[in-house]
C-alpha cells in the first residue's frame, strides 16, 4: 500500500490536468480543423454561432448530446454500445505516459513507448467491433479494413522506433527527450525512421490519405455508419484524442519532446512551464501537418495503401534498423 498520500495527490492533480487539458484541446482542434480546411479550400468556414464562430464546438456536443440514438434491430447489442467506449478510452489512456513537460506526466513508467503502443493499439478493437455489431455490410467493410491496415502500420511503426531506441539506448521516454537536450533531436540521426512513422501515424488514426475505415465515397461513413448522437461523437472524439496522443509521441521520439534546444530550462516552476509551452507548440505544429495533409492529399486506394506498408514501409525498416546497428556498433567500439 502506498504509503505517500501527498504523492498520491500530485499524481490526482496531474491526472486531472493533463486529461482535462487533451479534453478540451480535442474540441479546438474540430474547429482548428474546419477553419483550416475552409481556408484551403476558399470557403468561410464555420461563423454563425458565437463571435467569429468560436462556440461551434459547444453547439456541435450540444446536438450530439440531444440526437436520438438509434440502434439498428438486428444489432449487437452489447457490442454496439461497448464499441464507442472501447475506441475512445484506449486513446485517452495511453496518453499518461508522456512527458508533456520537465519532470510532469500522469506516469513515470520505464517502458513508456511499449505502454503506448499497446494501449493505443487496443483501438482497433472498438472499430472492429462497431462495424461488426452494427448488421451493415458497409461498417463491416470498413471495421475489416480499419484492423488490416493497422495491423499493417503497426508494424512499420514499431520498427521506426526500434532506431529511435538503438540510438537513445533507451525505452524510458523522459530520458528518451535528455537525451536528446544533451545530442540533438533524433529526427536528424534518424530521418527515415521519422518519415515511416509520421506516414504510419497517420493510417493508425485512419486520417486522410488512408481514411479506408471510413471512406464516404464507398462505404458511406465506413464502421460508424450507423451510429447516432454520442455514440457517434465518441468516435468522432476519440479519434482527435488518438491524433494528440500520435503527435504527441512524435514530438517525444523526434523533435526533443518538452526541450527547447536553443537554451537552458530555468530550475523551479518556471523552468517546468516552459517545458510545457514549448512541448504544446512543437505537438501544435505537428497536429497542423495532420489537418494540413488531410485537406490536400487525395484517398489512396486500399491496394496502394497496403503494398505501401507491407513492401516498402516494413523492408525499408528493416534496413534502417540494420544500418543504425551497424553505425552504433562502430561508434562503440571506436567510442
Amino acid at each position: 500500500m502506498n504509503d505517500n498520500p501527498q504523492g498520491i495527490l500530485m499524481g490526482a492533480v496531474r491526472a486531472v490536468a493533463i486529461f482535462g487539458g487533451i479534453m478540451t484541446l480535442a474540441p479546438m482542434l474540430v474547429m482548428a480543423e474546419r477553419r483550416i480546411c475552409a481556408a484551403i479550400q476558399n470557403r468561410v468556414g464555420p461563423n454563425r454561432v458565437g463571435p467569429m464562430g468560436l462556440l461551434q464546438p459547444l453547439a456541435d456536443v450540444i446536438k450530439l448530446l440531444f440526437k436520438e440514438e438509434i440502434i439498428p434491430d438486428r444489432a449487437d447489442r452489447t457490442l454496439f454500445s461497448l464499441a464507442p467506449l472501447l475506441a475512445f478510452a484506449p486513446a485517452a489512456i495511453s496518453f499518461v505516459a508522456i512527458p508533456v513537460g520537465r519532470d510532469l506526466q500522469v506516469a513515470d513508467l520505464n517502458v513508456g513507448v511499449l505502454y503506448v503502443l499497446a494501449i493505443t493499439s487496443l483501438g482497433v478493437y472498438g472499430i472492429s467491433f462497431g462495424g461488426w455489431a452494427s448488421n451493415s455490410k458497409y461498417s463491416l467493410l470498413g471495421g475489416i479494413r480499419s484492423s488490416a491496415q493497422i495491423i499493417s502500420y503497426e508494424i512499420a511503426m514499431g520498427l521506426a522506433i526500434v532506431s529511435v531506441l538503438m540510438i537513445s539506448g533507451n525505452i524510458h521516454l523522459g530520458s528518451i527527450v535528455e537525451w536528446q537536450a544533451e545530442n540533438g533531436w533524433i529526427i536528424f540521426y534518424q530521418p527515415l525512421a521519422f518519415i515511416i512513422f509520421l506516414v504510419a501515424a497517420f493510417a493508425e488514426n485512419n486520417r486522410l490519405p488512408f481514411d479506408m475505415a471510413e471512406c464516404e465515397s464507398e462505404l458511406v461513413g465506413g464502421f460508424h455508419t450507423e451510429y447516432t448522437g454520442m455514440k457517434f461523437g465518441m468516435f468522432f472524439l476519440g479519434e482527435y484524442i488518438a491524433m494528440i496522443v500520435m503527435s504527441s509521441l512524435l514530438v517525444t521520439l523526434f523533435l526533443g519532446g518538452w526541450d527547447p534546444v536553443f537554451f537552458d530550462l530555468p530550475e523551479g516552476a518556471a523552468g517546468t512551464a516552459i517545458s510545457v509551452l514549448c512541448f504544446t507548440v512543437k505537438l501544435l505544429a505537428v497536429l497542423f501537418l495532420y489537418i494540413w495533409v488531410r485537406w490536400t492529399l487525395p484517398r489512396f486506394r486500399y491496394d496502394q495503401l497496403m503494398k505501401l506498408g507491407w513492401k516498402a514501409f516494413v523492408p525499408l525498416a528493416l534496413l534502417n534498423i540494420v544500418l543504425t546497428g551497424i553505425v552504433v556498433s562502430l561508434l562503440t567500439e571506436t567510442g
